[in-house]
């Protein structure tokens, strides 16, 4: 007959088969992954995402690369301009200049042409009430070289050949509306229409000679070459009278 004693060890022993079930069945769970889903972070992949895995959102990216382009040429001259640091002043990926401009000289090309354009419409505005031939070339003078002191990173490129390609239809278009424009400038001191494609050798000559004229005066100007001569000149002289001056017809002696 089963003493107390007994009944103690059977209800010790089922107490140990009750506990080592517990643990299998946490094993079990374990294995199994009957965990509750976890949640995902703040900081997964979508918010590691960069700027340049994000489409670029403006109203026009090319005319936004061609001032970015402009403001790096500014700062860091035209050595230190190339389709990565556009991109880069630009916000945009490395991609996008090239897909635009294909390479740096059709950046520059299509970066001469805004040049040319705006040139173009300085000239253009030059004339103001002026009704003489001389005033008008001399107004148009001076607008030439305001340009060129205003825009000087700008004007150096629209006349460095080496680094254009002047077959880009914008750059040959723009480039040619500016040269109709100085011709006007001979038109108005001739006195006659001048047509660009049908020079006659005056009409030719004159052009070439005050193109080189302003062209001429307009680099050393921003050569800072001009200083001896206006440091001659009595107080109060300015640069744009001293190109009136060299456009004036010489009077009879």
């Amino acid at each position: 007959m089963a003493g107390p004693n007994a009944a103690k060890l059977a209800d010790s022993s089922r107490t140990r088969s009750g506990a080592r079930k517990s643990v299998a069945k946490s094993v079990v769970a374990r294995k199994t992954g009957v965990s509750a889903p976890k949640k995902p972070r703040a900081g997964g992949a979508a918010a590691h995402k960069t700027d340049r895995d994000t489409p670029y959102h403006h109203g026009d990216l090319h005319e936004a690369l061609l001032q970015a382009a402009k403001r790096v040429a500014e700062r860091d001259g035209f050595t230190g301009l190339s389709l990565r640091a556009v991109a880069r002043e630009a916000g945009v990926s490395h991609a996008a200049p090239a897909h635009h401009f294909g390479d740096v000289t059709g950046l520059l090309s299509e970066l001469a042409a805004v040049g040319f354009k705006k040139f173009s419409e300085q000239l253009g505005a030059a004339t103001c009430n002026e009704t003489s031939g001389e005033s008008v070339a001399a107004r148009k003078a001076s607008a030439y070289v305001a340009f060129a002191r205003d825009n000087p990173c700008l004007f150096q490129l629209m006349f460095r050949g080496e680094r254009l390609d002047h077959d880009r239809p914008a750059l040959r278009e723009a480039s040619e509306a500016a040269f109709i424009k100085l011709a006007s400038v001979v038109a108005a001191r001739r006195h006659e229409d001048v047509a660009p494609d049908h020079l006659t050798l005056e009409q030719a000559a004159d052009i070439a000679r005050i193109w080189s004229m302003v062209h001429g005066f307009a680099m050393l100007y921003l050569d800072g070459r001009l200083a001896p001569i206006m440091d001659g000149l009595p107080p109060g002289s300015t640069e744009e009278a001293l190109l009136a001056a060299m456009l004036t017809p010489d009077s009879p002696k």
